[in-house]
């Protein structure tokens, strides 16, 4: 015979067996089919109002690990995200011929340069309804995802959104940025040599165009255009004033000889004779040392130029040829170092055009035309099955409630808590209703 409390015992024993609590169910079935077809009712209702979401994805190729550029990159970007040692090793990678451009373009499109320009661009804290700009960056960064390929190297960007259209600007836009961030942190030696060389070409163009004023203005002030050809063409010119000098000095001689110095015809000699050697004194000048400020015009007292003077006198072609030569050899020289620089310039470029790691886009993205989430049967299945087990389980603790006697420490608790709980209810919910 079982004692009163060894029978107590038995029956709080929790689940007795299985076929005991399968015939409880099985007792319950309309129950638990009421609640199937219910749950099945507000699991499609559910479903049907979640709104579609629409996946845009790119195929992306980084560029070759042979720029140092790139591999500076990389070093910085493992630097500051675990430390020098990952940095060191990225670059070593890099430089190797290892997949380092990979994690490094993945970290820059995870950077927040890049998302704070997407928030910016496609005004996402209104799109996701979001107060603060972080919570839009891991709302952003929830819907994105970003995975590699470890053996070719391919990055595949997958871009998660309600309206189809912003799923394929955003992806877009995360490449359009990407491209923007790296030629901003472009650190190549071509690059560098390239803005050297920029600012070396403005400070030449400037020295050039001085020399090529000082040059002007004295030129302008002493007409001098040509030294060599200005002297050859006034000693011709000279010579030839000097020949006629000498012929009409004989023929003046013989018309004194002849007709006497009163005479018309030798006073139109001798006025003739006083015209050639104005003449040549005009062109010989003085021999009078120039200023100490050759810009200025050159003033003499009997045979100056002035500046109204054709060219300079013939006698003072020497000194200026000096400071000619000076101001015309710097231009020269600045003119030399200017092509030069210029033709450096554009190899430059062109090598830094090379330098500069440019993303390769393999699948550019699309605007979807199939949803990709939710799976609304599969998902009103899901919420019918979990509805389903929860009340059989709550039927089995019913069952096993049912069994606790009511002298049962456990029992007598559990009936506190609820007749407290019942007298709460009322004064919460007016409260509730108050206050709305």
């Amino acid at each position: 015979m079982h004692s009163p409390a060894n029978v107590a015992a038995n029956d709080c024993r929790p689940n007795p067996n299985w076929v005991e609590n399968a015939s409880l169910l099985w007792s319950k079935w309309r129950l638990l089919a009421r609640t199937a077809a219910i749950s099945l009712a507000l699991a499609l209702v559910f479903a049907f109002q979640m709104p579609k979401q629409y996946e845009s994805s790119a195929r992306i190729m980084p560029p070759g690990n042979s720029m140092g550029g790139t591999a500076i990159l990389a070093a910085l970007a493992g630097r500051s995200a675990g430390g020098s040692l990952s940095g060191l090793s990225t670059l070593a990678g890099s430089f190797l011929g290892g997949g380092g451009n990979t994690a490094l373009f993945i970290d820059l499109l995870r950077s927040g340069s890049v998302s704070g320009r997407l928030i910016d661009r496609f005004d996402l804290q209104h799109v996701y309804h979001t107060r603060y700009r972080i919570d839009t960056a891991k709302s952003l960064a929830h819907r994105t995802k970003i995975v590699d390929d470890k053996k070719s190297g391919v990055i595949t960007l997958t871009v998660t959104d309600v309206d189809p259209v912003r799923a394929r600007d955003i992806a877009q836009g995360y490449l359009d940025e990407l491209n923007q961030l790296v030629n901003r942190t472009n650190t190549s030696s071509a690059h560098q040599e390239r803005l050297f060389i920029e600012k070396r070409l403005r400070g030449v163009q400037e020295d050039l165009e001085n020399a090529q004023q000082r040059l002007s203005d004295f030129s302008s002030t002493h007409a001098t255009i040509d030294i060599k050809e200005q002297t050859r063409a006034m000693v011709d010119a000279s010579s030839q004033l000097e020949s006629q000098l000498i012929i009409e000095q004989s023929g003046l001689n013989s018309m004194r000889q002849t007709y006497g110095d009163s005479n018309i015809r030798v006073r139109s000699a001798q006025a003739r004779i006083d015209v050639l050697q104005a003449q040549i004194a005009k062109i010989s000048g003085s021999s009078k040392a120039l200023p100490a400020s050759v810009s200025r015009t050159i003033n003499d007292d009997n045979s100056s130029n002035s500046g109204d003077d054709l060219y300079p006198p013939l006698r003072q072609l020497p000194r200026l040829a000096v400071p000619y030569a000076n101001l015309y050899r710097a231009v020269q020289v600045q003119e030399s170092v200017y092509e030069l620089l210029t033709q450096q310039y554009e190899i430059a470029r062109i090598q830094e055009a090379k330098d500069v790691p440019v993303v390769s886009v393999i699948d550019a993205p699309g605007i979807p035309e199939k949803k990709s989430l939710p799976p609304r049967l599969l998902l009103a299945l899901l919420l019918t099955v979990s509805a389903v087990v929860v009340a059989s389980f709550l039927l089995l603790i019913q069952r096993q409630w049912l069994r606790i006697d009511a002298k049962d420490p456990r029992k007598v608790l559990g009936h506190e808590i609820g007749h407290s709980l019942r007298q709460l209810l009322p004064a919460w919910l007016s409260r509730a209703r108050s206050a709305q």
